[in-house]
Formats: structure tokens, C-alpha cells, sequence
């Protein structure tokens, strides 16, 4: 996957023409959030000196820009619109994300936000109660092992940003992959066991606000979509991968 550039044009505003040069990039906000080129866009204000702004632009890549959007029917009303400000740019270049990247302490994880350990652990002991007396499920987990709960648990700690215990304990995204192999898991035990694991998350407790529900459906969708691919008689098992980083409204660039 080619990672996105970064676009920064840093401006310097006479404070006379500030009013102006924001109603004008709220026009063109317009033709960047139409183009397919562009990912998102953020214009910032400088506190100390109201006269300095920052356009930042993500861009599916620099070539996008360059021979995409700016040849594109988008770039002529944009530019006509920023045209007056042109001559007050300071800087305006493309930049590619580093390995150093992350979140603050401002921001929890999910781990934390549903109560850590404890929590992970009750939701899995609830669900493979639940799983075990589903007509459904039940035959897929014949056999089940007394600790796998509490291997799940581990895993779905990790996946939403809690301690690395089951990578360091039983391995990373291909060593749960593979368990899935050959079961040949169909839809609608797929959906039965995503709507038993939100009974669970209700019986153990988890909180039930709409930005933490949305994240851990949002996974649980996508895991349990892996998990029937990987299941298939086709599927090739993955190079291997670290444990997914789930976060708010975040998904891992994994493909099947």
C-alpha cells in the first residue's frame, strides 16, 4: 500500500484580509473535499501569530496531486477561488508520514475505555457460554480448549490497545489466522456469532456510548469477515503480521 503525502502551504496573512481568505478557502473546501484525490484537509490559525495559517492536505499520493487533481475539472474553480492569496505562501510542499507516529495519553484506547483487563475478561468468559449452548456455533467450538476465553481475551486486549500479552504468549495475527483455517465458517454463523458478542458486551458490561459501540462492531465486523475468507477451502494463510491496532473509528491496512 503507497502511503499518502502530506501537502503543508503555510501562509502569512495581513490581518485585514483574514475574513476574506477564510470565507475564500471555505469556497474552495469545496472542489478538495469533491476530488478523489484528496483524503481529508484541515486549515489551522496560528495562536500567537494571528497572521501565519497552515493548509495541511493529505493526498492519495503526490502524483495524484500533481497530475490528478491539478488536470482535474476540480483544480480551476479551487484555484480561482485561492488565486488572491497565492503570493502570500511562505512554504508549500509535499511531505510522506515517518515511522513516528501515534496518540497521547489525552486520548485513552479502547482497552482502557472499557475497563482493561477485567472487562476483556468477562466478556469472553459471557460469550463462549453463550457459544456452547448455540445451535449454531456450538459444533464449530467442539472441543473447545478450557484456556482459549482467556487466549481471546488476550487477543482482544491487545487489538484495542491494551498489553501485548498474546503476541508475547502465543504469536501475532497469522498465529490467530490459522486457527480458522479449513473450518469452513458460513454467514450466518458469522452474524450469529457477532450478534452474540454484543449480547456479551452487554451482559459483562462494556460501555454502551455510540463512539465506543461503533469501534468494536466495526472490528468485530472486520475480524469475523477475515476469519470466514481464511476459513474458506481457497484461502492462503498471510505473510506474517503483528496484532492489529484498533483505535476510534481506525481500521489496520490488512487485506485478505
Amino acid at each position: 500500500m503507497t502511503a499518502h503525502t502530506v501537502e503543508y502551504i503555510r501562509y502569512r496573512i495581513p490581518e485585514h484580509k483574514s475574513a476574506e481568505f477564510l470565507s475564500a478557502y471555505t469556497r474552495a473546501a469545496t472542489h478538495l473535499a469533491a476530488a478523489p484525490q484528496c483524503v481529508d484537509y484541515e486549515l489551522t490559525r496560528c495562536e500567537e501569530d494571528h497572521e501565519h495559517y497552515i493548509l495541511r492536505i493529505t493526498w492519495t499520493s503526490t502524483q495524484d496531486h500533481l497530475e490528478g487533481f491539478r488536470k482535474s475539472e476540480e483544480f480551476p474553480p479551487f484555484l480561482a477561488e485561492i488565486r488572491p492569496y497565492v503570493e502570500h505562501i511562505d512554504e508549500m510542499r509535499h511531505y510522506l508520514p515517518t515511522a513516528v507516529h501515534g496518540t497521547g495519553a489525552a486520548v485513552p484506547t479502547l482497552y482502557d475505555w472499557a475497563g482493561g483487563e477485567e472487562a476483556f475478561a468477562r466478556l469472553t468468559e459471557i460469550f463462549y457460554g453463550k457459544v456452547l449452548k448455540d445451535d449454531l456455533l456450538a459444533p464449530l467450538f467442539a472441543g473447545l480448549a478450557p484456556e482459549h476465553a482467556t487466549h481471546v481475551a488476550l487477543w482482544l486486549g491487545e487489538v484495542f490497545g491494551g498489553p501485548a500479552r498474546y503476541s508475547q504468549t502465543q504469536g501475532g495475527h497469522g498465529h490467530m489466522v490459522a486457527k480458522h483455517l479449513g473450518r469452513n465458517i458460513g454467514e450466518p454463523q458469522r452474524r450469529r456469532w457477532v450478534a452474540l458478542i454484543q449480547d456479551a458486551a452487554d451482559e459483562a458490561g462494556l460501555p454502551t456510548d455510540a463512539e465506543f459501540r461503533s469501534a468494536f462492531l466495526a472490528y468485530v465486523e472486520w475480524g469475523t469477515r477475515l476469519a470466514v475468507y481464511f476459513s474458506g477451502p481457497d484461502a492462503k494463510p498471510p505473510a506474517e503480521q503483528p496484532v492489529p491496532k484498533w483505535t476510534w473509528g481506525a481500521a489496520p491496512p490488512y487485506q485478505g
